[in-house]
């Protein structure tokens, strides 16, 4: 579809060649344009039709980097007139690029229903990895990330939102949320009185931007800031710690250990119990040669 295969970084041209024919799911910057990939740019150049959500916010990245591919509107409120025609697209020899306006495709946007079309046409789906808002808030955050949960947006109504937190509340896991900066101070009000105020947690805002700013504290201390202060501007990620499970006493702790040291080892058990537990394995083991020893002198 376009005879010119390019893009400019810093005034410098790069010819690019065709590429295969498939639906190739790119991300963007979710702010600061310098975070686009060359993988993802040479994706956008070599494309023959690039689908966004709003053609006027990537024309601002195609026209940065001198990228002349057509663009076309995809978004909730066309998908099912447009999947058809991005699908025979595709059906007819073309490579399709998708990204949505900031970020990772497919994250709360409706690229999921591209996609699962494209694989029940027998197309090939490309990731190119790249800019996350998810991800930058994570790993900025200062909470645990070995194990995380992506919950999206919230529901606007309130008694809607309580019970989705409700529902996730006791994971252990830390929790990630996009919220509308006209409501932040009233999610956070609900996720303290539904996840536990003493509950650490992060707001991060405009990700990647200049005026990029992290508020970290216990969701007490968030709800109690953001109720006072005017709403944030700009892109809001909320970070959650996960739930801390409730850990054994000392007298359960013993009890467990005993029932596992009479049949392996005083290290294994020790082993086993931590991981049951949750308890710190140092406060175990103490109670592991504890129990240990008052059960030799009888």
């Amino acid at each position: 579809m376009t005879s010119e295969r390019c893009y400019q970084v810093h005034g410098n041209v790069f010819s690019v060649e065709p590429i295969a024919v498939g639906l190739y799911v790119a991300a963007t910057p979710i702010g600061n344009l310098g975070d686009v990939t060359l993988r993802a740019l040479e994706t956008l150049a070599a494309a023959d039709l690039l689908a966004c959500e709003d053609t006027r916010v990537t024309s601002r990245l195609t026209q940065h980097y001198g990228i002349s591919t057509p663009l076309i509107a995809y978004h909730e409120h066309n998908a099912e007139r447009q999947i058809p025609r991005i699908l025979a697209a595709i059906g007819k020899g073309n490579a399709v690029a998708l990204v949505s306006d900031a970020g990772t495709p497919l994250v709360s946007d409706p690229g999921y229903r591209l996609v699962t079309g494209a694989i029940a046409a027998g197309h090939d789906i490309i990731p190119i990895p790249g800019p996350s808002a998810m991800l930058a808030g994570l790993v900025g955050a200062g909470l645990p990330t070995d194990r995380f949960l992506f919950a999206g947006f919230l529901p606007t109504r309130a008694a809607a939102r309580r019970k989705k937190l409700a529902d996730i509340a006791g994971l252990p896991a830390t929790l990630i949320f996009y919220e509308a900066p006209r409501r932040v101070a009233a999610t956070l009000a609900d996720m303290s009185n539904s996840l536990g105020g003493d509950r650490p947690a992060a707001v991060a805002r405009e990700l990647t931007k200049m005026f990029e700013t992290f508020r970290r504290g216990t969701l007490d201390q968030l709800a109690g800031i953001f109720s006072n202060e005017a709403p944030p501007k700009g892109e809001v990620t909320i970070i959650v710690g996960p739930a801390i499970a409730d850990v054994p006493d000392e007298v359960e702790i013993d009890t467990l250990l005993r029932q596992r040291m009479k049949q392996t080892s005083l290290a294994e058990a020790v082993a086993e119990v931590t991981a049951a537990t949750g308890a710190a394995r140092n406060l175990v083991y103490r109670r592991a040669l504890a129990v240990s020893a008052v059960d030799d002198s009888r």
